[in-house]
């Protein structure tokens, strides 16, 4: 259907529309903010009581080709071995760049 905007508007069907816009807007503004309550109860805060908790990782000991960085204290595969300080402290790449 063709539109004519030339012609004069009805002022109650601009005002209807308004309203229903703006009442549009609203449920979709509570809508979002249940969704940010959803994700807010699934979050847990950092120093929360996790003495309950049991970890489920498994720790694997360091193994005879890998290091500690003496800068980021990660440990890496001894490829990663960029130099040694002159007290003999590991490097990585990543830290020597």
């Amino acid at each position: 259907m063709a539109q004519d905007y030339d012609s004069p508007r009805n002022k109650d069907e601009d005002e209807e529309s308004l309203q229903a816009l703006g009442k549009g807007a609203q449920n979709s503004a509570s809508d979002i903010d249940d969704d940010e309550n959803a994700i807010a109860e699934d979050y847990e805060l950092p120093g929360a009581d996790l003495s309950n908790e049991d970890a489920s990782v498994t720790v694997i000991p360091m193994q005879g080709d890998e290091f500690i960085c003496s800068e980021c204290f990660l440990v890496k595969h001894r490829s990663q071995l960029a130099e040694t300080t002159a007290d003999g402290q590991p490097i990585c790449k990543e830290c020597a760049a």
